[in-house]
C-alpha cells in the first residue's frame, strides 16, 4: 500500500491541474486515469488545436442551479493566469472568434506542458486500469490493476458521460450517490438538436450554414452560425442554445439578424419585379432563400404580395421558430450541464461539506460553460481551488 497526500481520479484538465498545483505545493501527488495516457479529450478539443480558455470569461457565461457558486473559484483562478502559463510555456497561439483562443499547433502542447508541470513537481501517474475506489478511517484507498494507494485527501476530476466513444462514463456521479451527495439531473449540452414532423423539412438543406441568432426558451441569444445536417440543426449558435433547451421547448431563430421585419416591404419599394426568392438569396445562401420562399408563399416578384403579407413572412424570418424533437445525446453533445449539486460543495475550495478530504472538480459539478474555451477555464480554474486546499 502507497501512501500519498491526496489521490486525484481522472487525469484530464481539472485533474492535471490540481496535481500541477498540490504537487507544486509540496504535497506527495498520486495522479490516476483509466486511458491510456492523460489529457485524451484534450487531445480532440478544437480540432485538435485545443481552444483552451476565452479572453471574456465571466461567470454570466455558466448555466448552474447555484449561478454564484463558481464566482470564487474564476476569479482566483483567471484565463489571464492560463495564458501566462501557456506563454511561459512558449506555446503559440490566436484568437480565432469571440475571445476564443487556439495553439497555433497542436492541443497536444497543452497536455505536454500540464504533464511536464506535474512530472517536474514529482507527481505519480498510473494509468491503463479501472480504479476501485473506497473510504477508510484514514481517508481514502484506491486499487488500480495490482496497485493500492491511500491518502487523506481525494479529487473527483471524470467528467461527465459526453463524449463516451473517449472513454466518458457516469462514474463520478455513482460514487457521488454513493458518498450521500445531491445530483443536479445530467443531461446532453453543447449538442446538435434533431428535427421531425414539418420541422424535418429542413434536413433537405443538409449541409447549409448561416449567420442566425438563436435562443432556446430559458436561454440568452447567440449571434453565430446555425448549420443544418440530416438529422437536424447544429453549428455553434444551436449548440449554445441546445445547453439552455429541454425536451418539448422550442428554439427561436432570427434567419436576418440586423435586419427588421419590414425588410421585404422596403425591398419590394426598393424594387418590386426582383423574385422574392432572389432577393432572399442575396441575404441567405440560395438552398436555404428558395425553401424559405416556397414555406412563406412568396413565389414571384415581391410586388405580387401585399404589404401585410410581406411583413407577416418578414416577422416570421426575424422569428422563425423550431421545436427539436430530441438532442444528438451524449456521443456528441461536447458537455454535460448539470452533475453532482455545488450546494455539496464548498466554493473556495470545491470541498464536499459531507466527506471531508473528498474534492469534485471540472464537468463532474454542475457548472457548465458556453461553447468557446468557458469549460477549460473552469477546469482549470475548480482544478487550481482544489491543489490549493489538499
Amino acid at each position: 500500500m502507497q501512501r500519498y497526500d491526496v489521490i486525484i481520479l481522472g487525469a484530464g484538465a481539472a485533474g492535471l491541474m490540481a496535481a500541477r498545483v498540490a504537487g507544486r505545493r509540496g504535497r506527495r501527488v498520486l495522479l490516476v486515469d483509466h486511458a491510456d495516457r492523460p489529457g485524451k479529450k484534450i487531445l480532440i478539443s478544437g480540432g485538435g488545436r485545443c481552444n483552451f480558455t476565452n479572453l471574456h470569461c465571466a461567470p454570466d457565461r455558466y448555466i448552474s442551479a447555484n449561478p454564484h457558486f463558481m464566482k470564487s473559484a474564476l476569479a482566483r483562478y483567471t484565463q489571464h493566469d492560463f495564458i501566462d502559463l501557456v506563454t511561459r510555456h512558449g506555446i503559440a497561439f490566436h484568437e480565432k472568434t469571440l475571445g476564443q483562443l487556439f495553439c497555433d499547433g497542436s492541443a497536444q502542447q497543452i497536455v505536454d506542458m500540464l504533464w511536464s508541470e506535474c512530472a517536474d513537481a514529482g507527481v505519480d501517474l498510473w494509468l491503463g486500469h479501472p480504479a476501485d475506489v473506497s473510504r477508510d478511517g484514514d481517508g481514502f484507498r484506491i486499487a488500480c490493476g495490482n496497485r493500492r494507494a491511500q491518502a487523506p485527501h481525494f479529487a473527483l476530476a471524470t467528467g461527465g458521460p459526453s463524449i463516451p466513444k473517449m472513454g466518458a462514463t457516469g462514474f463520478a456521479y455513482e460514487l457521488a450517490k454513493a458518498w450521500g451527495l445531491k445530483l443536479v439531473e445530467p443531461r446532453p449540452a453543447l449538442v446538435p438538436l434533431t428535427l421531425k414532423g414539418e420541422d424535418a423539412l429542413f434536413r433537405e438543406l443538409s449541409g447549409v450554414s448561416t449567420e442566425v441568432v438563436a435562443s432556446a426558451t430559458r436561454g440568452p441569444p447567440f449571434r453565430e452560425a446555425a448549420l443544418f445536417t440530416h438529422k437536424g440543426l447544429s453549428g455553434p449558435a444551436i449548440l449554445q442554445a441546445s445547453s439552455y433547451w429541454r425536451n418539448g421547448e422550442t428554439v427561436v431563430t432570427d434567419l436576418l439578424p440586423g435586419e427588421t421585419a419590414d425588410l421585404l416591404v422596403e425591398a419590394k419599394r426598393a424594387d418590386p419585379r426582383v423574385p422574392a426568392a432572389k432577393w432572399l438569396g442575396l441575404q441567405l445562401p440560395a438552398r436555404l432563400a428558395d425553401a424559405l420562399a416556397d414555406l412563406l408563399g412568396l413565389g414571384g416578384p415581391l410586388g405580387a404580395h401585399g404589404d401585410k403579407a410581406l411583413r407577416t413572412a418578414g416577422e416570421r424570418l426575424k422569428r422563425w421558430t423550431f421545436t427539436p424533437s430530441g438532442s444528438e445525446g451524449y456521443a456528441k453533445a461536447e458537455v454535460t450541464v448539470g452533475g453532482i449539486s455545488t450546494a455539496e460543495l464548498s466554493s473556495k475550495t470545491m470541498e464536499a461539506k459531507k466527506v471531508p478530504g473528498l474534492f469534485v472538480i471540472g464537468e463532474a459539478v454542475d457548472v457548465t460553460g458556453w461553447l468557446g474555451g468557458y469549460n477549460f477555464q473552469w477546469a482549470w480554474a475548480s482544478g487550481f481551488a482544489a491543489g490549493e486546499a489538499v
